[in-house]
Formats: C-alpha cells, sequence, structure tokens
C-alpha cells in the first residue's frame, strides 16, 4: 500500500526513546514527521516496571506511564505516528523510501532508532522469556542490574557481551551464573580469565534454560544439560526472585540497511552530530555504535538527530 504523494521532512523509524525524542525536537521545530514503530511507543522502556534512572521521573512511574508520557507530547507537536515493520529502505536519493508492511513513507530525512530488538538476535524463545519481560527478564545489565542487588542473576550467553555484563553484575549482584550451550566460553580470552578469577561468577556449559517461571516476579528457572539431557529446576530463596539476562546477540534492526550505511558490530557508524555515512540520514539510540546505551543517553542522541535534520533541510533548500 502506497502511503500517496505526500513527503514528509523527518521519517523517524523507531518509537524508543531516541525515536520519540527526535520527534519531540521535529514538531517543535514545525517540520513535518512520522514515527514509524513496529511493536510499542517507548521501546524496551515501556516494560520497565519501575524507571528510576531518568531525569525527572516521577516517584513509582512505571515505564508504561513514562512512554505514554512522551509518546503524547511528541504528539502535542504534531508528529503522527504509524505501525509497521520496513521490509526495505531507499536512502540515497533526495527523498527517501522506507518500504514498510503497511504502506511505502516517503521523507526528506531519516532518522534511524530502531534500538535493540528484543524479539530477534537476543530473543532465544524460552517459555516464560515474553511474559517475564520487565519482571526479572533483560537483555540489558547496565539498564537493569541496579534491580538485583544483592540477588542471584543468571546470564544466557558465552560471548564478549555476554561476559563483560557478567562482570558488570558481579559487582551487584550475590552471585552470577553464566548459563552458556556450547561446550566452551567463545569470549575473549582477556574476559574469560577474569570471569574465571571472579570469585561470585560461576559458569554452566552445554546447557540451556528451558523455562522462567514465578509469580509476579521470576522465581524459578528450569536448566537441561543438552548433551546428557539432566534438567534442574532452580528455586529463589523465600522472599526473593531471580533477573534472567539474555546476552546472546546484539539483535540490532539493522538487516534492511546494512548495505547501504556504514556499520560496525551490526550497529550504524556516526559522528558526533548522530550523521550517518549517507546525507540526510541520521541515527540515535541504541542502534548507534557508541560506549552507553541507556534511555537518558538515547532521548539526547534523538534531539541531536532532529537538530541537525532541520540543518540538512535548511541547507537543501
Amino acid at each position: 500500500m502506497d502511503n500517496g504523494e505526500k513527503i514528509y521532512d523527518v521519517l523517524i523509524l523507531g518509537g524508543g526513546p531516541a525515536g520519540l525524542s527526535a520527534a519531540i525536537y521535529a514538531g517543535r521545530a514545525k517540520h513535518s514527521a512520522l514515527v514509524i514503530e513496529r511493536e510499542t511507543f517507548g521501546g524496551k522502556v515501556f516494560n520497565i516496571k519501575d524507571l528510576e534512572n531518568y531525569p525527572g521521573i516521577l516517584t513509582g512511574e512505571t515505564g508504561a506511564d513514562f512512554s505514554e508520557r512522551v509518546a503524547a507530547q511528541a504528539w502535542s507537536f504534531g508528529a503522527e505516528k504509524a505501525l509497521g515493520e520496513v521490509l526495505s529502505a531507499e536512502l540515497t536519493g533526495d527523498v527517501k523510501e522506507l518500504i514498510c508492511t503497511s504502506a511505502v513513507y516517503r521523507g526528506r530525512t531519516v532518522i534511524m532508532a530502531t534500538g535493540k530488538s528484543i524479539s530477534t538476535a537476543n530473543k532465544r524463545e524460552i517459555k516464560g522469556e515474553t511474559e517475564y519481560v520487565g519482571r526479572g527478564v533483560s537483555y540489558c545489565a547496565v539498564c537493569d542490574g541496579t534491580f538485583f542487588s544483592g540477588l542471584d542473576v543468571f546470564i544466557v550467553g558465552g560471548g564478549d557481551r555476554a561476559l563483560e555484563e557478567s562482570l558488570y553484575l558481579s559487582k551487584i549482584a550475590r552471585k552470577v551464573t553464566i548459563i552458556n550451550d556450547a561446550d566452551s566460553l567463545r569470549a575473549e580470552k582477556k574476559l574469560v580469565n577474569l570471569v574465571n578469577k571472579a570469585e561470585n561468577v560461576s559458569v554452566v556449559t552445554e546447557t540451556v534454560i528451558t523455562e522462567i517461571g514465578g509469580g509476579d516476579l521470576v522465581t524459578l528457572v528450569d536448566t537441561e544439560n543438552i548433551k546428557t539431557g539432566e534438567r534442574n529446576t532452580i528455586t529463589a530463596a523465600e522472599g526473593e526472585n531471580f533477573g534472567v539476562f539474555i546476552l546472546t546477540g546484539t539483535g540490532q534492526q539493522t538487516g534492511f540497511f546494512k548495505d547501504t550505511l556504514e556499520t560496525k558490530d551490526d550497529y550504524i557508524v556516526t559522528d558526533e552530530e548522530m550523521r550517518t555515512s549517507v546525507p540526510g540520514v541520521f541515527a540515535a539510540g541504541d542502534v548507534r555504535f557508541k560506549t552507553f546505551r541507556q534511555a537518558v543517553t538515547a532521548a539526547a542522541d534523538g534531539a541531536t538527530a532532529a537538530l541537525n535534520a532541520g540543518k540538512y533541510l535548511m541547507e537543501a533548500k
């Protein structure tokens, strides 16, 4: 389905903190903007039960409440919204095209704010995983690690990222257990050595988590040894709960434009102004190659991208 002849000033792909922040800044500048989201406006923040580390957050506010407030702010400035998944993109011309499941959208600039997909590379299809996102299941230790201070946590994965975040969690959690389906860790030797030296980190190889369960929070983890078939049920102590971090891949939604934009480790490469290798195309938030991935840094990226998209539009006239 074609969206007609309308050409937006700014097409924003992704409705998380980066995308919504970009929409607010684009709307305030009187640019026509469209935010395209494939799941839920708010991104992975939407699933956070207790959002604590964002400036100005209301006491007791959930990620869903926060996401709704930010989205409403974006729409109040005139940004439009659409649900759909991008199938392919034409980004090199003066007018860019995003071919989606719902329509074809055109814009003079594009801001890629797709974040990290928790339903693609990272997702393991573990029974109970989806139900417990934000209630014990997480895809980012730096984002959610503090919720499990003094508790036991499990890491699913055996690569560099899994070990890096395991070491981070070892300073917060009481015990960290790495569940790895291979017979050995696949990370850098330096990281493996650090994990082996960490007193509260253990590694279980040739094993997968088959189910995550509990009540309101995760209190039960079922595992299975893929070589012997031996099953084990691990239950949290009374009054406690577990954290389960799925860290098996990067999960960036970059496949449909990977051949057009410069990427590194599946992240989009930008300069400090959020400009990509293609004129008129910007990237913001977790999809960008950078060090820190937090809601507040994503929002800052989105604002910067929108401001520079406006500058690009002015210079193109």
